[in-house]
């Protein structure tokens, strides 16, 4: 599977969980097997405001794309994120943002 990571500068939270060719963003289940050799499924046939673009299938490999919520302290690896590849079934490691900076008085 390849996740490829659309930023947008944003305060919600991205949470992904890899199962296979199941994917749990934010507790919602999405279940990609159907998704066969060849196959293009349109963003907009998924009703989940995370993905853009299509999924599709290729040499065996989903590939999709996702929006990547940033938030104000974001890093140079969440503003350009490069694809994920090669995932491990279990929580997605995403790109951190840099430690939050201490209050001024």
């Amino acid at each position: 599977m390849i996740i490829n990571l659309s930023p947008q500068r944003r305060e919600d939270v991205l949470s992904i969980i890899k199962s296979g060719d199941v994917l749990t963003i934010n507790g919602e289940v999405f279940d990609l097997s159907p998704i066969q050799e060849g196959d293009t499924l349109p963003a907009s046939a998924i009703s989940s405001p995370w993905f853009l673009n299509k999924v599709e299938r290729n040499g065996g490999e989903l590939e999709l794309t996702l929006i990547f919520p940033n938030p104000r302290n974001f890093s140079q690896e969440q503003a350009f994120p490069v694809p994920l590849v090669n995932i491990p079934d279990g929580v997605v490691q995403l790109p951190q943002p840099l430690p939050d900076a201490p209050e001024q008085e």
